[in-house]
């Protein structure tokens, strides 16, 4: 079993990645602003305040571990919509410093469909209406994330889940890697963690930014 940090590890896509990666078996550093109050207690399972944005924190929080898993995220608030955000290009810039540095060398991390080439695939409503007024500034950051990542020469895999639903897990989710089948499409935050949990070790889709939906 391998030793995992997952950063971003407090809630939401993070959180699920912790629970499928010690259903796995394996040591996990769960990195975040508020790792202590993460509501799992595992022997396994080691919790570490800290920032993403904080290359102190991101180095030592490196120390140690086999892999990663960057999975941050941002509330589509006003704010968000109306100005965008820096934190998925800031915080991967650090990340993938450390990483170059000291290692570890494998990385997973999580963007979202219509991030990089998989804008334009969602069809009318997705492309015409939900991406420009509610997602195109906070995606554009995560566009120049990808890119940071594809440069970096770290063993990386982007995921590219479609529109995020709180549903249990279903498990028989599609992961799409031809752009031709890209589309958008509901997927449960639970099915996200579980593709996150088993690719950070298989390595199944090494250099690729497959597009992930029910």
């Amino acid at each position: 079993m391998a030793r995992i940090l997952v950063i971003g590890a407090s809630r939401g896509i993070g959180l699920e990645t912790v629970k499928a990666l010690l259903a796995r078996g394996h040591e996990v550093r769960a990195f975040a602003r508020k790792a202590s109050a993460i509501p799992l207690d595992d022997a396994r399972l080691e919790k570490v305040d800290g920032n993403a944005l904080d290359p102190a924190s991101v180095a030592s929080a490196l120390a140690g571990v086999d892999a990663v898993v960057q999975s941050l995220g941002v509330d589509f608030g006003v704010n968000a919509v109306v100005k965008g955000t820096t934190l998925f290009s800031s915080s991967t810039r650090i990340l993938v410093d450390a990483m170059k540095q000291k290692g570890p060398q494998r990385l997973v991390a999580v963007t979202g469909f219509g991030a990089g080439d998989s804008r334009g695939h969602g069809g009318l409503l997705y492309d015409a209406v939900m991406f420009p007024l509610v997602l195109k500034r906070v995606y554009d950051d995560k566009d120049i994330s990808e890119q940071m990542i594809k440069a970096s020469g770290l063993e990386w895999t982007i995921a590219r889940p479609g529109i995020l639903t709180n549903s249990a897990a279903g498990g028989a989710y599609q992961v799409l890697t031809d752009p031709e089948t890209w589309r958008a499409g509901p997927i449960a935050r639970a099915d996200v963690g579980d593709f996150l949990a088993e690719e950070v070790t298989a390595r199944r889709y090494v250099h690729q930014t497959p597009v992930l939906i029910n």
